[in-house]
């Protein structure tokens, strides 16, 4: 979701600085907030008791993030955490209520990011669950192909090899093995230790 940055402003939203690694917030923290970045990346995630990772989604400049919780008066089901240096504009949970009541326009737009990413979430969890971790990658890099709207060219899949397997609840050496495999079947390039598809 994007609200004008001017807008979020006129409205009381407060630009806050988070430098790579910081929690914007933890699971099971009350809802409070409307976010949405200006400048970095942050990744939505559980992490598992033995460590592990599980990566729900990475977001950039203009993209909001945990909505849901906020109509919902639940706490966050994962924790936000910048993925590198960011800029974060945080509005309070009212403010938005009383936007989006007076602006049926942005109120639309919500409708239609939300029902995006409910779509997008359940074509996720059908690859998670598919056995095969050459067709779970492959569905995962289709998947950000299509986001960025490319379809014939090869382009840099901005992810690292961790990243692919927290996305996809993947040993990070399973990846590796299967994107080697994947090379030399000619359905990816790796150059430079650098993905392509």
């Amino acid at each position: 979701m994007f609200i004008d940055t001017d807008f979020l402003i006129t409205y009381g939203a407060v630009a806050k600085k988070y430098k790579k690694g910081d929690f914007i917030f933890y699971e099971e923290d009350p809802c409070r907030f409307y976010h949405q970045i200006h400048e970095g990346k942050v990744k939505m995630c559980n992490y598992k008791d033995e460590g592990r990772i599980f990566i729900q989604g990475i977001f950039g400049p203009g993209q909001s993030f945990g909505e849901p919780p906020l109509f919902l008066n639940v706490p966050y089901p994962a924790c936000a955490q910048a993925e590198s240096d960011c800029i974060v504009f945080k509005l309070s949970k009212d403010t938005l209520i009383k936007i989006l009541s007076e602006y049926p326009e942005i109120a639309l737009k919500f409708l239609s990011v939300f029902a995006r990413r409910i779509y997008d979430k359940t074509a996720t969890n059908k690859n998670i669950i598919n056995p095969h971790p050459e067709e779970r990658i492959n569905g995962l890099l289709k998947k950000f192909k299509k986001e960025n709207r490319q379809t014939n060219e090869r382009i840099l899949i901005p992810y690292t090899r961790q990243q692919i397997a927290d996305f996809l609840g993947l040993r990070v050496e399973t990846v590796i093995r299967t994107l080697i495999k994947m090379e030399e079947e000619g359905k990816v390039e790796i150059i430079k230790h650098k993905l392509y598809y």
